[in-house]
This record gives structure tokens, sequence and C-alpha cells, in this order.
């Protein structure tokens, strides 16, 4: 990339810093310091602005750089990444999102703890929702790294390390001052920019193929090297009975995942109502949806306009084909528009990757305070606040997600949200699901569905391609792969719900009835609702 590319960019990223910053620091000094105004916001936003806050949550670097760049390698395939994700929104919608507002106050495993235990509960529920923000975060700081690369050339793996440090050191410091309200409203600003951006660079693929999908598909698979097989299913997900199986695999961990993600659960929180909540995620559906619609007008557009193979030089796990699309669309490299459209897309990226962040590090800072501090601490000893402990897990939270985005730095940002899925999918759902629904459900059933979920799911993708024994593993020098799918959804999944029935059927403590009717009372009507 030229100077001009570079320059541009970069100034664009420093207004939107300085923006955000401007923002924690104004929150900062005008909070009163407590749990709630911490974790929830206070509970004042409306649907509306929740509604952009968690589309602005979900949307990620996965979604923007990501998905789009395995439709351009991969063609019909890479859309089951656009489906799984919009699809698993009318789960959260009809099952979770008003029952968990109703039953929780700021985590995951106030749901759980509710009717059961607590001290077991939350400790399995906050190690859980710790595991998934991470896998989270990763996928987020290699999206980071991707793009910086690209702006400097390529060539600078000191740069993409140095950015993956930056991002982590900005998400510390949006969530320790600023806590969950100034994180809501970058997340605001962060949506409104990506959906202005999809929407400029969707119209212009499309007036260059004269609003002609047709013709756009037939460019794409010309110049994918496939010819019509980008079109049809079986290119990334085909061939064998393994790759079959991995895409229904991961299709069941995209659908299933979303309601069991702990940085999607906590924005029911920030709402008064759990009527809010509900049409929070009306509000939500609809952007997202028309987001994911235009991330396939891209992903087919760049394999169009950029090809497939120059995108995989570019990035072999496709992860720049956006802003090389933008550059085309802009008129080409040297061109002002190009570079101007390249710089802008560069831009709405990055600030993509520091909402995202920020959201998934205060969720999983806040079950680290709220759930397994409060647990494990002994009795008798110093009582540090929640908040100031929530302050400091983000920071360890950020040391962990740098060093691991800096091993994973060349694998497909979506791909690697898909494990996060796959883990949420496996621990969190089951024991979301089974403590709203199941009269019988017990404490060990809780504590059995959340590990029977998380360890299988853990071992697996560590025993699977991802890990060892393919030129694309994270250690590609090794072999210890004794799994064959790159998701373990298909099998983890299943595991955590069987888990948690084999917990409460040989639990030799029956199910508290009072409590049990309470949080039902309390779920379906909001009858004592924090």
């Amino acid at each position: 990339m030229n100077g001009n590319h570079e320059t541009l960019a970069l100034l664009l990223f420093s207004a939107f810093i300085a923006v955000t910053l401007a923002i924690t620091t104004w929150v900062g000094r005008n909070r009163h310091g407590s749990a709630e105004e911490f974790y929830a916001g206070g509970r004042l936003f409306s649907p509306m602005e929740n509604g952009f806050a968690i589309a602005g949550d979900y949307m990620s670097a996965a979604s923007f750089l990501g998905i789009s760049g395995l439709i351009a390698l991969f063609g019909y395939d890479g859309m089951l990444y656009s489906v799984g994700f919009l699809v698993a929104w009318l789960v959260v919608l009809l099952l979770v999102a008003e029952l968990v507002r109703n039953c929780g106050r700021f985590t995951l495993a106030d749901v759980v703890a509710a009717r059961m235990a607590e001290r077991p509960v939350r400790i399995a529920a906050g190690t859980s929702s710790v595991t998934v923000s991470v896998l989270y975060l990763v996928a987020q700081m290699v999206g980071a790294g991707s793009l910086v690369a690209l702006l400097l050339g390529g060539t600078s793996g000191a740069a993409r390390s140095w950015t993956v440090i930056g991002v982590g050191a900005l998400m510390v410091i949006y969530v320790s001052l600023g806590g969950m309200r100034a994180t809501t409203w970058i997340q605001i600003v962060k949506a409104v920019l990506l959906m202005a951006g999809a929407v400029v660079l969707t119209v212009l693929v499309l007036v260059r193929f004269h609003g002609d999908f047709n013709a756009l598909l037939d460019s794409a698979a010309e110049r994918s090297g496939h010819g019509s097989r980008f079109l049809a299913p079986g290119l990334r997900y085909g061939g064998t009975w393994t790759a079959r199986i991995d895409f229904i695999s991961l299709g069941l961990a995209l659908v299933l995942g979303t309601a069991g993600l702990p940085h999607i659960l906590s924005r029911f929180y920030t709402v008064p109502t759990a009527r809010a909540a509900r049409r929070s995620v009306v509000w939500s559906i609809g952007l997202i949806g028309s987001f994911y619609l235009m991330t396939i007008a891209l992903g087919f557009g760049a394999a169009a306009l950029v090809g497939s193979a120059e995108v995989r030089a570019s990035n072999a796990a496709g992860n720049t084909a956006v802003p090389l699309l933008a550059l085309v669309l802009g008129g080409g490299e040297g061109s002002t528009g190009g570079t101007i459209l390249f710089a802008v897309v560069a831009a709405v990226a990055f600030a993509t990757i520091l909402a995202v962040v920020a959201g998934i590090t205060l969720a999983s800072s806040a079950s680290v305070a709220h759930d397994l501090y409060a647990s494990l601490r002994r009795p008798g000893a110093k009582q540090y606040s929640e908040v100031a402990v929530a302050r400091v897990a983000a920071a360890v939270i950020g040391v962990a997600a740098i060093g691991l985005g800096l091993v994973a730095q060349d694998l497909n940002v979506a791909f690697l949200v898909g494990l996060a899925f796959a883990v949420a999918a496996s621990a969190n759902l089951p024991v979301l699901l089974y403590s709203l629904f199941w009269r019988n459900f017990t404490t060990r059933g809780a504590v059995w569905s959340v590990y029977g979920g998380l360890i299988p799911a853990v071992l697996l993708v560590l025993l699977s391609p991802v890990v060892s024994g393919s030129p694309d593993s994270f250690f590609p020098g090794v072999d210890f792969q004794l799994f064959p799918l790159e998701n373990p959804g298909l099998v983890s999944i299943p595991l955590g719900f069987l888990a948690g029935w084999a917990g409460a059927v040989t639990s030799t403590d029956p199910p508290d009835e009072a409590k049990h009717a309470e949080t039902e009372v309390r779920a379906l009507t909001g009858a004592g609702a924090v």
C-alpha cells in the first residue's frame, strides 16, 4: 500500500480512538461507581439504543472481515457463517431474552444460581464465560493484526504484533474507566459507522454490475478459479464425509452459540424491563439481518472484482478481502477514491474491533468479579469491591487475549469465532435452558452440564486439526491430532445436555420446589426482577 493509504487510515484510526477515549473519560467522571452502574450502565438504555449496541457487539471483525473473506475464497460454503449468525437470533428472541432479563442481575450465573446452590454454580458458569470470552477476544485481535499488516504492505510482522498489544491495552482502558455505559456508547457509534460503510460498499458493488446479482455471481465464479463449483455446496465442506460432518457441526454451533455468549446475555440487563429487552432484540435483528445480507454481496464482490487468488495472496485466511474490495471500488491502487475508500473501510473495521473487544472484556471481567471472586473469597479475608476486582480482571484477561492473539495471527477470524460459539453452545446454553424450563433440574445437574460441555469442547479443539497436524494449524510442526473435525459442536453440545440430565437424575438432593416456583413466576411475569 502507498503512503497515502497508510497516513489517511492512521489519521482515521486516531480520530476514532480519540472520540471513544473522550466518551470513556466523560462517562468515567459522571458515574458513582456502583456495581449496577459498572456492569449494566444503570439499566437506563432504551430498546433502540440497546438494539444498536447489541448489533455493535455482535457485528464483529469476524463478520466484517472474516465472513466476507470466506465467501470470497469458498463461495457458497462461506455463506454458512452469514446464515448461521443470523438464524441464531431467533433462538435468542424466542427462548432467552425476556427470561434472562427477569431472572438475573448481571451475568449468566445469576440466572442459574437463582434456584441452585450458588457457590458451585457460579464457579462453573464463571469459568465457562471467561473461556468463551477469551476465545472470542483472540479472533478480534487477529482481525486487528491482519488489518494493519495489509495497511503497511503485509510485510511487517512487528506491526501486527504491536497492533494486537495496542488493541488489548485500549480495551482495558475502555472497560476500567467507563464500564458498561462507555462501552455501550462506543458500540452504538461503531454500529452506525459499520452499517454506513457496508451500505456504501454494497451499493458500489451492485452499481458496478448494474444491479444484476446474477452477473455478480457469474463474475465471482469466473475469477475464483473454481468455476461453477464456487456457487455450489462442497468447496470447503465437501468431498469427504469428515468435511460434511464438520459443516453440520459448525452450523449447529453458530445457530445455538449466540444464546450462550456472555457479552450478548449481559446486554439484556442494561434496559429497565424484560419487554425492553425483547424490543432490543427486535431492533438488533433488523440491523444484523441487513448487515449479513450485505456481507454476501461484499464477499462475492471481492471474488469478482479483486479475485480469489489476490485475496489469498494478501492474507491466506481471506481477512483482507473487504479492504481490497474498497480499494478497487474507489478506483484502484494509487487513485484518490481508492485511497479514501480503503482508509475509511480500514478505520471502520478497526472501530469494529475496538468496540467488540470492550464489550467482551466487560462481560468476562464481570464473570470474574461477580461470580468467581465472590464465590472463591475466603471467609474473613479482606473484601475488595466487585468493581475494583473487575478492573483488575479486565487487565489480566487483556494480557491473556494479547498472548493468544499473537500465536493465532494466521487463522481466519470467522473460523476462530466459530470455535467460541461451539464452546458457548456446549457449556452455557444447556445449563441456561435447563434452569429456565426444567422443573427437576438440580445443582449437580447445573455443574455437570457446564463442565460436561466445556471440558469436551476445549479438549476436542486441542486434539483437532486446528491445533496440530496440518499446515494451517496453530502448531504446524507437530501432530497430536486425534479428533478429525475442526469444530467440536456436533459432539460437545449433546454432551453438555446429556451431562446436565445425568447430573439431575442422579442427584441426591431434590430440587427446591419453592425456589423453582419463585423463579418461574419471575421469569414469566417480571415480578420481583431487579
